[in-house]
């Protein structure tokens, strides 16, 4: 049987506000380059979507962490799956996230990520939970929407591996 999906963004919205999020990335870097990391594997549509608008030089590497396993509420336990390709030294980097709900995950690769010297370290995501955040020092500087604690897919996003494709934000209706 098929989830029920509901569009609670819909693309057009969604389209909208990552170019404005862009816009104002671009302001803030004027003159500098930024180091996107891409946090897989549903930070990819974002990124990709981000990346196009940006007016700034930008350079692009991707890490896999992981706290959730097969399910929909985080386990705690966040582990790399994948590494970074390339040095931070001296970058001005910008992780960019899906979601953010815990920020559990958020917390550990900040961590990790500053221990290896770049210049600074920003954070932009899709979609942010607040209510949520276990993490309080998770500190988000770019987001393009706020939601309600309902478990979402679409954009990148999904559920046991399905609906990452969708254009929109929707919420399954379990």
């Amino acid at each position: 049987m098929e989830d029920k999906i509901r569009i609670l963004i819909p693309e057009e919205e969604v389209n909208k506000k990552i170019s404005e999020v862009a816009a104002q990335i671009s302001e803030d870097y004027a003159g500098r380059s930024v180091h996107l990391i891409c946090v897989l594997k549903g930070g990819v549509f974002f990124t990709c979507e981000l990346a196009k608008r940006l007016t700034v030089p930008v350079s692009l590497d991707f890490m896999s962490v992981s706290s959730y396993g097969g399910g929909t509420e985080s386990s705690g336990v966040v582990r790399i799956v994948k590494d970074l390709d390339e040095p931070l030294l001296d970058k001005d980097v910008l992780i960019v996230e899906d979601i953010i709900d815990s920020g559990r995950t958020l917390a550990y690769l900040i961590d990790i990520l500053r221990t290896r010297g770049p210049k600074s370290i920003r954070l932009c995501t899709l979609l942010d939970k607040p209510e949520r955040r276990v993490k309080k020092q998770v500190k988000v500087d770019y987001t393009c929407f706020s939601i309600p604690d309902e478990f979402v897919v679409g954009y990148g996003l999904d559920y046991d591996q399905k609906y990452r494709n969708l254009p929109y934000i929707g919420v399954v209706e379990f």
